[in-house]
């Protein structure tokens, strides 16, 4: 991911902290400074958001862990200065298992704020003051109503916090995937629109969680209409079939025409009859930099490669590739490789689909 850095690998699953989250810890050191409340004390408060976010990473943690349980990995989790993403490979398919995915991460934060309470006052024989002013002195206090803040936050029924996928996943049950998005998607974007409304006269920031709400729902509304578009429609319906291959002690230049030449960007490699990688445009641009038109295609492709059967689905393979690292996967029958299948492919079936079918079936929303 761009902008993002590794910071640590736990149970298998890479931790990436993004660039801006910097900026956010500058600001509050500095709003800190500007308020005259000395150095310990800006520190103090920049400490306190650190500790929320690590806990924002055990919320992640546990829609991660409880995917595992499914079967379903997680790539990555990443920390952003408005929360945390864990990316998971695909959307639970059973909606029971979206539910417990769902309700993890909030329970988690439930758990931390509950512990905390209890602990703090069985050891203090008083309980913690609840607070979030950012000029209080009992940390745990603030610690413990961030973590059950979150909590409730996280279950409010909208796109994309986890109370809209709780949502779906319960509605799923009883209508479908695609309906029990659209429906999830609408009361979202009725939430963000009083939230934008409040937020005009009563707090600006919830302007800003009303539009980080209405393009949530925009987006699993948008990945929906997708995925139930392209459910049950085997790869060999939409992959390319006319392609080029180049061999790869092939000069780049060779390749550099090929691509001028059509719209291919992404090209398979082969070696003695053998398909040994992927040759991408952005890693020709890259070769032609660092070693002229006389490298060879084998110096600059990728040996490591996403493929497809002709008879997987093509919403299984299409959420593949929107995780995959290359935007070509290479489809493949009995071993041969027989097509290419890109995002563009799949949304230009997509379009033709709808032209050639009933237009009711595209009255849904759609998903991320």
């Amino acid at each position: 991911m761009d902008w993002a850095w590794r910071v640590a690998t736990v149970a298998g699953i890479p931790i990436y902290v993004h660039g801006t989250f910097a900026v956010l810890v500058v600001f509050l050191l500095i709003s800190g400074l500007s308020a005259g409340r000395g150095l310990v004390s800006a520190f103090s408060g920049v400490l306190f958001i650190l500790a929320v976010f690590a806990t924002i990473i055990l919320h992640e943690f546990g829609h991660a862990l409880t995917a595992r349980r499914f079967g379903i990995r997680t790539r990555d989790i990443t920390l952003f200065p408005i929360g945390g993403l864990a990316r998971l490979e695909r959307i639970p398919e059973v909606p029971r298992q979206e539910l417990w995915v769902a309700l993890a991460g909030p329970a988690v934060n439930g758990a931390i704020g509950a512990t905390c309470y209890l602990v703090f006052a069985v050891t203090t024989g008083s309980p913690p003051v609840l607070s979030l002013g950012p000029t209080g002195t009992d940390f745990v206090g603030r610690f413990t109503s961030a973590n059950l803040m979150l909590a409730i936050f996280n279950m409010v029924p909208a796109f994309p916090m986890d109370g809209g996928r709780v949502m779906r996943a319960l509605l799923a049950e009883r209508v479908g995937y695609v309906r029990a998005t659209k429906v999830a998607a609408t009361v979202a974007q009725g939430l963000a629109l009083v939230f934008g409304l409040v937020g005009l006269f009563v707090n600006p920031w919830l302007i800003f969680i009303a539009l980080f709400v209405w393009m949530g729902a925009s987006g699993e509304a948008a990945a929906a209409t997708m995925r139930g578009a392209l459910a049950g429609v085997p790869v060999n319906r939409a992959m390319m079939t006319d392609f080029r291959s180049v061999e790869a002690d092939r000069p780049i230049q060779d390749v550099m025409e090929l691509m001028l030449m059509g719209a291919q960007r992404d090209f398979p490699v082969i070696a003695d009859g053998r398909l040994v990688g992927i040759l991408t445009r952005d890693q020709l641009l890259v070769a032609l930099t660092e070693r002229g038109r006389a490298g060879l295609v084998r110096e600059a492709m990728v040996a490591e490669f996403e493929t497809a059967d002709v008879g997987d689905m093509l919403d299984t393979v299409y959420a593949r590739l929107q995780s995959a690292s290359c935007s070509t996967m290479l489809v493949l029958f009995d071993g041969r490789l027989v097509g290419l299948i890109t995002p563009e492919n799949v949304a230009e079936y997509v379009m033709f689909f709808g032209t050639l079918r009933p237009a009711r079936r595209f009255f849904i929303w759609r998903k991320m």
